[in-house]
């Protein structure tokens, strides 16, 4: 069986790390484990940062490529076609043509829709985006908000279906070390935007814990790395320790594995793959309750939310692990398990097997 896959945001082989490259291939080693065969069929990129224009010209260069691309596909024609993300700053112009010009079942997984985006910079991708969707024959949310947003334009005999996010689980979580005093850790790029305000949150809340021990193990790197090691220094001193950017998993794992918590205030975050990461070692997760992340972490019971934004019940809620280490124990051996039981490739490869099956019969349904 062999499956062709399309990332049009950001492809697994790109040299920048980010959730969306390491997430195409977690699907890719999910859609292996499922017997589908992916095969990374084209390297076209579509993300834009908001020129109408361009959205066009990458629209008529998929318009362009999806012919040559099915010609050459004819010869040894996949099972079914499979795409990692599509939304507005990213669509898909490629999946829908070459999957129609073959006759093959097409899948969206992680799809996304913001009707704030139908108006304004983005309105041609927002088009084109939701065009691809309703042309899918499964569209996969990987959030109960996502799936929300989709129920609209999803139409039968179309399916949209739930995934929970997944990650790569290792057997048995490393032995950490047994720190003199409590570690929090955080993982994360360090970006304009939202990236770049969670940081700030964080050195904001953490500022307020001066009065008890602790240190601060920060994971990342980026273009405002400069910026976010600065403010993070302004309020938190020597209590803050930056490791860079650490690519080799093993190594980042010895590192998170062990802390107190995992902390991360998560403005504008889809779900967060570091977080998932961190509870499958065993280390509770303090964050913001936005968008994706209550799919993956449930509150009191394998980590604490609190209000995005919300200062004052984010501290509240480090303040307790690092006072009830017990508590926080209790916690990370829950989240340990639920990523394990729910959340790893073995169970989205499971899931993936259902999913193909049905796009194939969902797609015969439609040439009825």
């Amino acid at each position: 069986m062999f499956t062709a896959m399309y990332a049009p945001m950001k492809a697994p082989s790109h040299p920048v790390p980010s959730g969306e490259r390491q997430m195409a291939r977690l699907f890719m080693q999910a859609l292996a484990g499922a017997g589908a065969g992916p095969t990374v069929i084209c390297g076209l990129r579509t993300y834009d940062r908001g020129d109408e224009r361009r959205q066009r010209r990458l629209d008529a260069l998929a318009a362009r490529a999806a012919p040559l691309l099915a010609r050459r596909l004819a010869q040894r024609p996949p099972h079914a076609w499979f795409t990692y993300h599509c939304y507005h700053k990213a669509p898909d112009g490629l999946g829908p043509r070459t999957a129609g010009l073959l006759d093959l079942p097409y899948v969206i997984a992680e799809a996304s829709i913001a009707p704030a985006r139908a108006n304004g910079p983005w309105s041609e991708g927002y088009r084109q985006s939701v065009g691809a969707i309703a042309a899918a024959d499964v569209v996969i949310a990987l959030t109960e908000k996502d799936a929300h947003g989709l129920a609209s334009v999803v139409r039968p005999p179309a399916r949209l279906v739930r995934l929970a996010p997944f990650t790569d689980v290792e057997p048995r979580p490393p032995v950490a070390e047994i720190a003199a005093e409590p570690r929090l850790v955080v993982v994360a790029m360090m970006r304009e935007g939202a990236k770049e305000r969670s940081y700030l949150l964080l050195a904001e809340a953490l500022a307020g814990l001066l009065d008890r021990p602790w240190r601060l193990d920060v994971i990342g790197d980026g273009p405002r790395r400069s910026a976010v090691e600065a403010a993070l220094c302004r309020a938190l001193g020597e209590r803050v320790c930056f490791h860079g950017r650490i690519d080799d998993a093993s190594t980042r794992n010895a590192l998170v594995a062990g802390a107190r918590a995992f902390v991360w205030p998560a403005v504008d975050e889809a779900y967060g793959l570091a977080l998932l990461e961190a509870q499958a070692l065993g280390v509770p997760v303090v964050a913001g309750d936005g968008h994706g992340v209550p799919d993956i972490i449930a509150d009191g019971r394998t980590g604490r939310l609190a209000p995005v934004g919300d200062v004052l019940a984010f501290r509240a809620h480090v303040a307790t692990l690092l006072a009830a280490p017990a508590r926080a124990m209790a916690l990370g051996a829950a989240a340990s398990a639920s990523v394990r039981r729910r959340h790893s490739v073995a169970a989205a490869a499971t899931a993936l097997r259902d999913i193909l099956r049905l796009a194939r019969a969902a797609h015969a349904a439609r040439r009825q």
